[in-house]
């Protein structure tokens, strides 16, 4: 168990995020118990070095403290619109990411991914060929940036029970998982960005498919 100042590390976000309330159009997301336990937690943003960490992987499974942190993963999430997230997002280092879900609003024309848990994933590419597309993300709050990405690939991992995970996969649901894992090594998209004319606010790009912030 990894503490910071005496706090266990799957309470350290809910603490600290309980003495740091920013405005929502700050683009800061807080901290916030919802009827039924839901707890939203506060996603950091570009900038914050704790970004730039490469993430421990996870050596236990099936813990109290690993469903506490993919709940309120899942919660923060869903509230936010997130197509995806990961564990360093909301400041634990730890290789988590969450992603998927039917249709959603910020990526309204992209197809459904599958609800996924994936704990010390692998991702190993099928080919050479990339594939560029519009991506953004909750810790990169208004922007979005063309990013290329392997086209289709393979990834492993766990769930949270530890059992083996492994798909092949191509589209958007290769750039998701891509994107999501790349914030496992401390990489955000905008540092995959190869041609920076093509990287503003989403309102002013005004993205054929893409949803505002």
């Amino acid at each position: 168990m990894s503490r910071r100042d005496g706090i266990p590390w799957w309470d350290a976000g809910r603490q600290r995020s309980q003495t740091r309330l920013a405005a929502p159009h700050e683009g800061a997301h807080f901290a916030l118990g919802r009827p039924g336990g839901e707890m939203i937690r506060d996603v950091l943003r570009m900038g914050d070095p704790r970004l730039l960490r490469v993430a421990r992987p996870v050596t236990e499974f099936g813990t109290p403290q690993l469903a506490a942190l993919l709940q309120d993963m899942r919660d923060t999430m869903a509230h936010l619109d997130g197509a995806g997230l990961a564990a360093p997002q909301i400041g634990v280092d730890l290789r988590v990411v969450i992603f998927g879900g039917m249709a959603n609003p910020r990526y309204p024309d992209s197809p459904a991914v599958p609800d996924t848990v994936l704990i010390n994933p692998e991702l190993v590419p099928l080919s050479d060929e990339e594939e560029a597309g519009w991506e953004g993300c909750l810790s990169v709050p208004g922007l979005r940036g063309w990013v290329p990405r392997w086209k289709r690939l393979r990834y492993a991992g766990c769930d949270e029970t530890g059992r083996r995970l492994e798909r092949t996969v191509d589209g958007f649901h290769a750039r998701v998982v891509q994107h999501e894992c790349d914030h496992l090594d401390g990489i955000l998209y905008p540092m995959r960005i190869r041609d920076f004319r093509l990287f503003g606010f989403t309102d002013v790009l005004n993205v054929p498919g893409i949803a505002e912030e």
